[in-house]
């Protein structure tokens, strides 16, 4: 389904990917994890079209990124892409705003009505359903722009930190269930990042640990128990993989504590 070989991209000459290079299969949902500033966000940047990486390729269902416009526009109809801090036409009601994304992907009026109510009622919106963007707080921002992801229909996601923003427990609980159900029935393929073990432990079939720049890890949460003899959750692993300097901070720091 989706392919990528050997991606580096990099800012100036700080580089933030390192010949990175992933297969993920079609009805699978990847979740990138790692700390900031090591790419995960550069990662799905390059997945959704939005940045041309300076070495290697992503294939999406046979088709190069970014190789003709022709190319780019099938990939395009297949695809969605959600950043982290997505643009909203401040202006704009959100029913009106999901309206319009659902006709660009093409979706027939009967079935786009219908789902813009289903998604406004889910993520408790139906009251603000008539109101501008401007006036909604960030949480309720958020709940739009996932909305009008959702909305597409399509069948493949990139979604930077869909779970932050200020999403309620309400809202955390309705995604976290939709996106496995748009796994499980309708073989959605979804990659996304998250920085809450807790959340990627429910969700991932796959995990993908980022570590300066480059792939450290990529497996199942059992396949990665078993590869670091870590029997724990997946936080007690990547605090072994990723932070073991903020550990040892920590000690250092209850050491020196007069209390």
């Amino acid at each position: 389904m989706i392919e990528l070989r050997d991606i580096t991209q990099h800012y100036g000459i700080q580089p933030v990917l390192k010949r990175v290079s992933l297969t993920i299969q079609a009805g699978e949902l990847v979740v990138v994890v790692g700390p900031n500033g090591m790419g995960k966000s550069t990662l799905l940047a390059v997945l959704g079209g939005m940045l041309a990486p300076q070495h290697g390729s992503v294939t999406i269902q046979g088709r190069r990124r970014r190789a003709s416009a022709e190319e780019e526009w099938a990939i395009r109809r297949q695809t969605v892409y959600l950043p982290d801090q997505p643009w909203l036409p401040s202006l704009r009601t959100p029913r009106e705003f999901l309206l319009s994304v659902g006709r660009l992907y093409g979706i027939a009026d009967a079935r786009l009505f219908e789902h813009v109510e289903r998604l406004l009622k889910l993520f408790e919106l139906s009251a603000q359903s008539n109101q501008a963007i401007r006036g909604l707080s960030a949480g309720q921002k958020k709940k739009v722009a996932l909305s009008a992801t959702l909305i597409t229909d399509a069948p493949i996601l990139f979604l930077d930190e869909p779970f932050s923003g200020g999403l309620d427990p309400s809202g955390l609980l309705a995604l976290k269930r939709l996106l496995r159900r748009r796994v499980t029935e309708q073989q959605a393929t979804i990659v996304l990042t998250s920085p809450v073990p807790e959340i990627v432990e429910e969700i991932a079939d796959r995990i993908v640990i980022l570590r300066n720049g480059e792939i450290a890890a990529c497996d199942t949460l059992e396949g990665l128990r078993k590869s670091t003899g870590i029997g724990g959750s997946l936080g007690e692993i990547l605090e072994q993989m990723l932070y073991p300097e903020t550990t040892r901070r920590l000690q250092e720091y209850f050491q020196e504590s007069p209390l």
